[in-house]
């Protein structure tokens, strides 16, 4: 990330990086054509779901089209095909994260969903009263919540890392936290207040070093960053297909195989047995045993769609390109006077959270909209985070691989007229 030292007068450069045409990317976002207010919409708001290029929803629609039917337990034509089509997307989403095979990716509706299973189905069982689970002060409410209910229910305790006034993890003292009674390290990949990139290699080596397994929360870092699971070596990794470009109500798991087979069931119903009667109920393989019920068929397809389209495009190009418009962005909203950046991390990928001095962030995000700009305000699901600074609430701007230099010059306009309106 560049400096913030850029005054007003400095002139904005407006070159690209080489061999990445974001125009025509754009091209494969229809709604990026929507007028918003009479305006051309320019939509910030990526942290909170991304938009969806055609490929994605020319996948679904020929889903319905041409392959609708109920999976696994069908030997009728469609329902083979759509067996085909849903455990193809698994697939993809293996290679997405490098996983070993794709039984270690669980389909879930989310990343809450995820957090939710690994802590109820792994963590629960393993912990008894006065047992640690460790998170870090950074973390949104899906990965604080499950891990407090959890601790209820067992009498374990709750352990938070702090940050430095940067955003940034203290990591000697989450390595001060690891002790004996550590059973559990939950920590986010991606801040999605801060855009902080937590130091997740180092984080999983000091707990794997002391026998204590982690979890990563990938929701922002996996559209934006590339993630290798086996590299990183983290037991469990989770994150959204809605935030990935791809539908909504679909997300993954993953889990190392070892860890998923010593797992019990989280939901019981269809599709996860082998065999019921009223005695005893045989559980299926995994990741079957998982996804009770009839899942996202469609949701999962596309998801493997999203994916795809993604790695075409190359998450180190993506990583970049965005990079280079964060530093971009970063510059023209330091050079508005009355703007606080939170979370001025090192590294950081491309979310943006100000406040404006004398101005609620509500104000500032609806007037905004009518200048047709989409960005989120409020404490976007990280309430800690926002007493860490010591504000009520934020105004944030989330970028994705289609945004410009010339949205960002709109969102800077937009800033300097919001700061004439309540001057």
């Amino acid at each position: 990330m560049t400096s913030a030292g850029r005054t007003s007068a400095t002139p904005i450069r407006r070159d690209s990086p080489p061999g990445f045409d974001v125009e025509k990317i754009r091209e494969d976002f229809p709604i990026l054509r929507v007028m918003a207010h009479g305006k051309p919409l320019v939509y910030l708001d990526n942290a909170a779901t991304s938009q969806k290029p055609q490929v994605v929803i020319d996948r679904l629609r020929e889903y319905y089209r041409a392959e609708n039917a109920n999976i696994h337990r069908g030997i009728h034509y469609l329902s083979e095909r759509a067996t085909e089509a849903y455990e193809d997307a698994r697939a993809a989403v293996a290679r997405f994260l490098n996983a070993a095979e794709p039984r270690e990716i669980v389909f879930v509706r989310s990343t809450t969903e995820a957090i939710n299973l690994v802590a109820q189905s792994y963590a629960r069982p393993r912990l008894q009263p006065g047992d640690e689970v460790v998170i870090s002060a950074m973390e949104h409410h899906s990965n604080i919540v499950p891990w407090q209910i959890v601790c209820e229910q067992t009498g374990a305790i709750l352990r938070v890392v702090p940050i430095n006034d940067a955003g940034e993890l203290v990591l000697a003292e989450y390595e001060r936290l690891l002790g004996p009674r550590t059973k559990f390290v939950a920590m986010v990949h991606v801040s999605n207040a801060l855009g902080t990139v937590t130091p997740v290699r180092r984080i999983v080596e000091l707990a794997h070093s002391r026998g204590v397994p982690v979890l990563l929360d990938g929701a922002q870092a996996a559209p934006r960053l590339p993630v290798d699971v086996r590299a990183l070596d983290c037991d469990f990794y989770a994150f959204s297909g809605h935030k990935a470009y791809g539908p909504t109500g679909i997300g993954a798991l993953y889990g190392k195989a070892s860890l998923l087979e010593a797992m019990p069931p989280y939901q019981g119903g269809g599709d996860m047995i082998l065999s019921v009667t009223f005695e005893k109920t045989l559980y299926n393989v995994i990741p079957f045993k998982f996804e009770a019920g009839t899942p996202h068929i469609s949701g999962g397809i596309g998801l493997g769609a999203a994916v795809d389209y993604v790695s075409g495009i190359g998450l180190e190009r993506i990583a970049a390109y965005e990079g280079d418009l964060l530093a971009y962005a970063t510059d023209a909203l330091a050079a508005i006077p009355g703007v606080r950046l939170i979370g001025t991390a090192k590294e950081k990928v491309g979310v943006l959270s100000f406040v404006l001095e004398g101005v609620h962030a509500h104000d500032v995000g609806t007037i905004l909209d009518r200048e047709g700009i989409a960005i989120r305000t409020g404490h976007h699901c990280a309430m800690p985070v926002m007493q860490r600074f010591g504000v009520p609430a934020t105004a944030r701007a989330s970028l994705a691989f289609y945004n410009t230099r010339a949205e960002i010059d709109a969102l800077a306009a937009a800033m300097h007229k919001v700061r004439e309106l309540f001057g």
